[in-house]
């Protein structure tokens, strides 16, 4: 059994995690840190725990977390990881950071959206970006791995074939993205339900969105090209889900096989266990995802553009399903241990 570790378990990430591993066949869950929750018996946070797991939140001093775990999940707070990550590195343990301290490779552009310096650009550069469907072979002997952003994941995968076969244009990506409203964590997600904004919807970050150059990083390293992508973040009145549409001029130099886009992604993602391409004409909902480490979507082919609609649960697929995932290849488990 992998001995596992989660630092920050008090959030809905934390939460999730704990949720999916308590019933993992092939590891235990050796320790849970928390420096909000110290002292607290997890099921004092967490009842549904109480008849599963018997833990108490420690300090989480590096000592405590390295004694205790093989593989640690960081489910902190953006700009915190980077001081916990190079000792758990330089002590031979392995991380899955659900933060974006280690998702940018231009330390500037994290500075930038991120509004704070730097502090680990030596692990930076050799952080493997957890995206499965396009980065498996560098996850599974990283030290380090950057769990991907919730939007991104589902943009990426939307648009990864379509750079693939180089059939679109990518000086024309536009992200319309709408996202339940636990993306923003469990305090915020408390007070809008207590709201008048409970019954409301809105765009927010608009054109400044901390996710905008994750986005374009992975896409320019598909292409090889430089791209320029609209994203534009919704907020929707329900709890969890993703859904993203996604629109994209064709590229009229491209020569294709003359074969439908939705074979071309059927083939594309053929032996991905959680990415699941729907039948010509039909299009994802976020019930059909909800509760799973699945991203589902369709695709529509104009004459010339191509519509894409991505959908999953910001809460799994989009972070702590997705960090098991990459446990899973990590340590040469069964892709879908453990997952739905």
């Amino acid at each position: 059994m992998v001995k596992v570790g989660i630092v920050g378990v008090s959030g809905y990430t934390g939460e999730e995690l704990i949720r999916i591993l308590i019933d993992h066949p092939k590891v235990k869950i050796s320790g849970l840190f928390s420096s909000s929750a110290y002292g607290k018996a997890i099921a004092e946070i967490f009842p549904e725990f109480s008849a599963k797991l018997d833990l108490v939140c420690l300090k989480p001093d590096v000592k405590n977390i390295v004694d205790k775990c093989d593989i640690i999940f960081l489910a902190l707070p953006h700009t915190t990881s980077m001081d916990l990550v190079p000792q758990l590195v330089k002590a031979g343990k392995r991380v899955i950071d659900l933060s974006a301290d280690y998702r940018l490779k231009d330390f500037k552009t994290y500075e930038k959206f991120y509004q704070y310096k730097h502090k680990d650009r030596i692990n930076l550069k050799s952080a493997v970006y957890g995206l499965p469907e396009l980065h498996r072979a560098q996850i599974r002997k990283a030290a380090i791995v950057a769990n991907p952003g919730c939007y991104p994941t589902a943009a990426i995968l939307a648009l990864a074939p379509l750079a693939a076969i180089g059939a679109a244009d990518f000086n024309s990506v536009i992200i319309d993205a709408k996202s339940g409203v636990s993306g923003a964590g469990r305090k915020k997600t408390e007070v809008f339900f207590s709201s008048p904004d409970k019954e409301d919807f809105k765009a927010y970050k608009v054109g400044v969105h901390q996710h905008t150059p994750e986005i374009i990083q992975a896409l320019a390293n598909l292409t090889g090209k430089r791209v320029k992508v609209t994203f534009v973040p919704h907020l929707l009145p329900v709890k969890i889900g993703i859904l993203e549409t996604i629109y994209i001029r064709k590229n009229q130099k491209a020569k294709i096989k003359k074969q439908k886009l939705v074979d071309l992604y059927k083939k594309f993602y053929k032996h991905e266990p959680f990415v699941r391409i729907k039948a010509e004409g039909e299009f994802p909902a976020l019930k059909d995802v909800a509760g799973t480490n699945f991203c589902d979507i369709g695709i529509k082919d104009g004459l010339d553009s191509v519509i894409v609609i991505a959908a999953m649960d910001n809460l799994i697929k989009g972070a702590s399903g997705q960090a098991i995932q990459n446990m899973n290849i990590m340590c040469g488990f069964p892709e879908r241990t453990g997952l739905l």
